[in-house]
């Protein structure tokens, strides 16, 4: 196994499967055909258009309008069992982070609709006498996704509302008992994307990461009850976890490889595939 493993198992949507979804001009995700299909069922408030390609109906024209079509429509779906459950938090629907939000669609629901998630994802590690050490979160048993799998120290989605630092410092302190006072110190390092599909559909997201350095003598817990454990471990231990295996949450993974290539861990002498992680963890999400 490899690093570059882990950007591969990242980018595995195959696009043949999907049909664009546009709000206007704006493509704003895909969708697969069975989807489709459930989703015009409804009636009017969804259309295909003559190139094949999904948007609201042309009655539907604000963003208060879309809204209240996407929260009967996933509950409706939800119900029939085409979409499993939903969350309860609302994403934004946007083209680019620049773009004002044109809809809000629940967390869940999101990859059935195949529209772009941002979520904030951070880096705690300890400088020691011997180097670097990171502290790894193991997900809870009970948790809906991913239970009992590495990640990253803090991370959370995107929520409507909030800006991306904000939403990062309240995550510190929710899943891992990190003070505002230890928690302002983070630093904006990034972003990794990816290209992921699921079996509820695509998952072209981006990840806005954060560093922050922690003393020696902070220990974290878990606050929110959705970490059974967190251990500091070594980097070099750290790095042999991802390059050996899939332990870590598939995209938690991409996150580290990010940290290892920033801190001069990897490098184009010791590394390979330095050249192809380096373009690898920012991939085109156009779908």
């Amino acid at each position: 196994m490899a690093y570059l493993d882990h950007i591969h198992a990242c980018n595995n949507a195959n696009l043949s499967r999907y049909a664009r979804f546009r709000i206007g001009d704006l493509p704003v995700g895909a969708f697969r055909s069975e989807f489709a299909s459930a989703l015009t069922a409804l009636g009017n408030s969804f259309i295909r258009d003559e190139n094949g390609e999904y948007g609201f109906g042309p009655h539907i024209k604000t963003v208060d309008a879309r809204n209240q079509t996407l929260i009967e429509a996933t509950e409706a779906l939800c119900q029939q069992g085409v979409i499993k459950h939903l969350h309860g938090e609302k994403f934004d629907i946007r083209n680019r982070l620049s773009d004002d939000p044109l809809c809000q669609l629940d967390r869940f629901a999101m990859p059935y609709f195949g529209c772009r998630s941002w979520g904030v994802h951070m880096n705690g590690f300890v400088r020691k006498a011997d180097g670097i050490h990171m502290w790894i979160a193991k997900r809870a048993l009970d948790k809906p996704t991913y239970p009992g799998m590495l990640d990253n120290m803090v991370a959370g989605g995107q929520p409507t509302g909030l800006g991306f630092r904000e939403n990062m410092i309240k995550e510190c302190a929710e899943e891992a008992g990190i003070p505002a006072s230890l928690a302002e110190n983070v630093v904006a390092i990034g972003t990794v994307s990816y290209l992921y599909e699921t079996d509820e559909g695509l998952k072209p997201d981006v990840m806005v990461n954060f560093d922050l350095v922690l003393p020696e003598d902070f220990v974290p817990h878990c606050a929110d009850g959705e970490v059974a454990q967190f251990d500091l471990l070594p980097i070099a231990e750290v790095a042999e976890i991802v390059r050996n295996g899939f332990d870590f949450k598939f995209n938690c993974a991409l996150v580290v490889i990010d940290f290892l290539i920033r801190h001069g861990y990897l490098t184009a002498d010791n590394e390979p595939s330095y050249c192809e992680l380096v373009t690898g963890l920012h991939r085109s999400l156009e779908p």
